[in-house]
């Protein structure tokens, strides 16, 4: 069995695993085909190769992580996005989900707050010929209004709160998924549908553990 066949047996073992909690019994085809195509490895530090298609996450440097396989996979299947899609990614980080995300969307927009991780993995995307996403530096509280609304938005770091700036720059009937909660202390992985009435109520799917989503203030 090779590492990738043997990370895509354990993400669907954990789906069946927490399927009591997250009403997932499998995940999508076409999630689980993205997940078997982005090869992990080229997107964790050297250091950590021999790791890469382990069921769990990872550092990569800045104090972040590259998230569990399970984890990646279970967010995007929650997205529910088509294949023209425009998706927003606040938290580009190694661009493992960001390259997950854009085999399955016509566009993907991510943002990341620390400028080096960006870099790094705009160079990744060039290298690997991944054509249709779009990154920039910036405050993910923020989101990316000037290619908004989105079909679908994912936060790959945890929030104190669900940030009104996302919820805003939704299409009706999209998607926000995002882990809510504190630094070392209960989190919890959040989907959001947009509804035209506006009655847009987070729905509780599992625990997580996540880094925190850094908010830098705005000046004076």
């Amino acid at each position: 069995m090779n590492d990738i066949q043997s990370m895509l047996d354990d993400i669907q073992q954990e789906t069946a695993y927490t399927s009591l909690f997250t009403g997932r019994e499998k995940l999508s085809g076409r999630v689980m085909d993205a997940m078997g195509r982005v090869p992990r490895d080229q997107f964790v530090p050297l250091s950590q190769v021999n790791r890469a298609f382990n069921n769990g996450p990872l550092p990569i440097g800045s104090g972040q992580t590259i998230s569990q396989p399970y984890i990646v996979a279970l967010m995007t299947d929650l997205l529910e996005i088509g294949k023209h899609a425009s998706v927003l990614e606040i938290g580009t980080g190694s661009g493992y989900q960001t390259a997950i995300l854009s085999l399955l969307a016509e566009k993907v927009y991510s943002v990341e707050i620390i400028q080096s991780l960006s870099e790094e993995a705009q160079a990744r995307f060039k290298e690997m010929h991944y054509g249709n996403i779009k990154t920039r530096v910036g405050n993910g509280y923020e989101g990316w209004p000037e290619f908004a609304p989105y079909d679908g938005i994912i936060v790959t770091a945890a929030a104190p709160y669900v940030p009104d700036a996302l919820v805003e720059q939704l299409k009706p009937g999209g998607r926000l998924v995002i882990p809510v909660g504190l630094p070392h202390a209960h989190q919890e992985l959040m989907l959001l549908e947009k509804r035209p009435e506006g009655k847009n109520r987070p729905v509780k799917i599992l625990e997580v553990a996540f880094v925190p989503l850094i908010d830098h203030p705005k000046p004076l």
